[in-house]
């Protein structure tokens, strides 16, 4: 845990080197459809004082205001650690130039408390960040530009664990795989839609239990899965990132066939 404590004050800062300039990296980072591109679904208002809204899930908006706003530098974002009640967070993103046509994406998490009750949940912010910054640089690398459709799915267990990533990574052929094989979704009577591509890394984060997938089909693009604790149960996660002509007729088409697996298997807890 890196978590930095000050007066009334505790953080944790993360930060990546991606290829671009300023004002492509920034599009990336400080839009809609660019944080839609890499992270969740997100809805951003551009400006100081707009609303920045981060979907995760059904019924699993995250919301904050925009409280800075300096394009092509820094951007501040504040809101809720969790539910009513909770102490509020300032998430702080800037974009720095860096030689050879790159740049360094940094962002900081400050929460306003003066105990550790909530250093746990800053600590998973912080080992949070690595997977989805590495499908950020992915886009940057191959996609920048191009049209993205995203379909992201979300299921709960009661199991533990590596009990539930058993059960779905073993459903999609995820299990005892190597960056670098070529992955496909097993073939099995009434199955699901045609996915394949290339491991690209096992369990970056804090999370063992996930995988991200460079995909050439349906088409190219890239996919997070995984398993991990989430408020007391085990979420299992699938984010899918198609780019390119094909990207949506292909997201349109399997996006129910993907719901319905998640639902069949992980479902919501009663109440959402």
């Amino acid at each position: 845990m890196s978590v930095k404590k000050e007066a009334g004050r505790r953080s944790v800062q993360v930060e990546v080197e991606v290829p671009g300039t300023p004002e492509e990296v920034w599009r990336a980072i400080a839009t809609g459809p660019g944080i839609s591109s890499w992270f969740v679904p997100t809805r951003s208002e551009e400006r100081q004082g707009g609303q920045l809204v981060c979907t995760f899930g059904p019924g699993m908006d995250s919301a904050a205001t925009i409280t800075s706003w300096q394009p092509l530098e820094r951007f501040v974002a504040e809101g809720e650690m969790g539910g009513p009640g909770s102490p509020k967070v300032a998430t702080e993103w800037s974009v720095e130039a860096r030689a050879g046509g790159k740049c360094v994406v940094r962002v900081v998490h400050s929460l306003f408390a003066s105990t550790d009750d909530w250093d746990n949940q800053l600590d998973g912010l912080e080992q949070g960040w690595p997977a989805y910054f590495r499908v950020l640089r992915l886009y940057l690398e191959h996609f920048k530009g191009m049209p993205c459709s995203g379909m992201q799915f979300v299921g709960f267990s009661s199991d533990p664990e590596a009990t539930a990533w058993e059960q779905a990574g073993g459903e999609l052929g995820l299990l005892k795989i190597a960056p670098g094989q070529q992955w496909s979704v097993p073939a099995s009577p009434g199955g699901l839609p045609r996915m394949g591509g290339v491991v690209d890394s096992l369990g970056k984060g804090v999370h063992a239990n996930t995988v991200l997938l460079r995909l050439d089909t349906p088409a190219p693009g890239t996919a997070y899965a995984g398993a991990f604790s989430c408020g007391g149960m085990v979420m299992v996660c699938l984010s899918v990132y198609l780019y390119g002509d094909k990207a949506k007729a292909a997201a349109e088409r399997d996006a129910p066939a993907w719901q319905k697996w998640m639902d069949d298997r992980f479902p919501m807890p009663q109440g959402g």
